[in-house]
């Protein structure tokens, strides 16, 4: 271990470490672009400058590594000028166009101007013209007039996907970024890119336009899209979500996650979310409809059974486990397994064939009631007629349930209560159907892949009467459950 003082401050760092990290770790603010925790060192936006006790000359701190006693400061006059001339030189050709910007609000340039800029400019020659509206991909729009060459997506595509679509081409002040010829950025981490652009350059296709970045409230979740258990931010205002972006945690993702997990919100918007209860297409109100859930369990019992997706918390899944196995008295609790076919795919990075955030926690409970009951299984006493009543924990994410109406067609021969986030039509030929939460609307825990605990919190309420299995349950014992606002943020 090193000590040094930075800004005043006295700190200790791990041999090797470097000043940046230094400023890091003792949360110390550094103007800086290129520089990326996850990403190699490459130096090349300079503005990063710290002056250095002893040296005559400022040095960058993103590729200075600490030495023991060093004291370090980019309080200084000296610094702040030089910062403040390499930030006049990234804003010669920049189109200072803020207004229409989607990175306005939280913007590297933006921030560092209002610290280290008002100045009055005094570069006379004419800004040079770039492309704007460059189509990359599938996903990601470059303005290249934007674009300050700070190179990190170039260093993603090499270092952290490895597909190499992106390069810097020409010279000097005609230099920009782009794709090499028949290579379209379409990777599954493509959107990263837009991350970690430090200026509105790059744009995700899907929030381009749709918002601005200080109308959004945020809050910290697990992504539920596959059983990776990526940690995100996700972005909200009362017209509903808008976007999801990564958290870094070092034991699962890092900084970086997939272009489908930032699908997530979509299912969340009032636009896809079954808002009612159901009988059949008819709307009920959520009480007649729990009572006749309840009636219709109670009248079952033993031979009542669970249909369960590893789409819940484990909070939910332990509270509608009891409820069968202690009360109903029932041992007929059935895993629907979806994707069987890619269930156990990897891409090497974070993509898992496993479409569920859950399956790990829910094995470990279903191991803990002896409960290895498969679709095929209940199928088989349906058909049969040993089995007349399900209750089905249905899937929250539908388009990861490919054999969704195949499983509709055979329960539709039973008296089913179709527990659902989202509206389909396909579900009306079912018995009853009860609104539930989203990953969005509800706390608790989900257990990855691995077996790590990671939890997910209640950010938004956009329907009224979904509620989660843990409340569900408690109705059927007898319980009044309250509704709350359509909205509440």
């Amino acid at each position: 271990m090193l000590k040094c003082t930075i800004n005043g401050k006295e700190i200790e760092v791990s041999s090797g470490a470097t000043i940046m990290e230094a400023y890091h770790k003792l949360q110390e603010e550094i103007a800086y672009y290129c520089w990326h925790p996850g990403l190699s060192v490459a130096g090349v936006c300079r503005m990063c400058m710290v002056e250095i006790e002893g040296n005559p000359k400022l040095q960058i701190a993103c590729n200075t590594p600490v030495a023991e006693g060093m004291k370090i400061t980019n309080e200084s006059e000296k610094v702040k000028e030089s910062v403040k001339w390499t930030l006049d030189f990234h804003l010669i050709n920049h189109p200072l166009d803020c207004p229409i910007c989607d990175q306005a609000g939280e913007c590297g340039l933006q921030e560092f101007y209002m610290t280290y800029g008002k100045y009055n400019p005094e570069m006379g020659d004419r800004k040079v013209k770039k492309h704007k509206v460059v189509d990359l991909g599938s996903q990601v729009v470059l303005d290249t007039e934007r674009c300050i060459l700070c190179s990190r997506c170039v260093r993603f595509t090499e270092e952290v996907t490895k597909t190499n679509e992106l390069g810097i081409f020409n010279r000097g002040d005609h230099s920009e970024i782009g794709t090499f010829e028949n290579r379209p950025l379409n990777n599954k981490y493509a959107v990263n890119t837009v991350d970690i652009c430090p200026v509105g350059a790059l744009t995700s296709k899907d929030f381009r336009f749709r918002q601005r970045a200080w109308y959004l409230k945020e809050f910290e979740t697990t992504c539920n899209g596959c059983s990776t258990g990526c940690r995100v931010n996700v972005f909200h205002n009362q017209n509903g979500l808008f976007r999801v972006k990564p958290i870094y945690d070092e034991a699962v993702n890092g900084h970086w996650m997939c272009d489908e997990g930032r699908d997530i919100y979509k299912h969340i918007n009032l636009d896809q979310r079954l808002r009612h209860s159901k009988a059949g297409a008819q709307q009920v109100p959520l009480e007649k409809a729990l009572e006749t859930a309840k009636q219709a369990l109670k009248a079952a019992g033993s031979s009542a059974a669970l249909l369960i997706t590893a789409q819940y918390t484990q909070e939910e899944n332990q509270a509608i486990l009891d409820f069968f196995s202690n009360e109903l008295k029932s041992s007929n609790i059935f895993y629907w397994k979806n994707n069987e076919e890619t269930f156990e795919d990897f891409d090497g990075l974070l993509i898992r064939g496993d479409k569920n955030p859950n399956t790990q926690g829910l094995m470990n409970l279903l191991k803990e009631k002896s409960a290895s009951g498969s679709w095929k299984d209940l199928k088989a006493k349906v058909e049969s007629g040993q089995i007349k009543t399900v209750l089905v924990a249905g899937p929250e994410m539908l388009s990861v349930y490919p054999d969704l109406n195949e499983k509709v067609t055979v329960l539709s021969k039973t008296q089913t209560i179709w527990l659902s986030t989202c509206e389909h039509e396909f579900f009306d030929q079912l018995s009853l159907q009860l609104p539930v939460s989203g990953f969005a609307e509800k706390n608790g825990t989900y257990v990855n892949y691995a077996g790590l605990e990671r939890k997910i919190q209640a950010g938004v309420k956009f329907v009224a009467e979904a509620l989660t299995l843990q409340e569900i349950v408690s109705a059927f014992r007898g319980a009044n459950v309250s509704k709350t606002n359509e909205v509440a943020l």
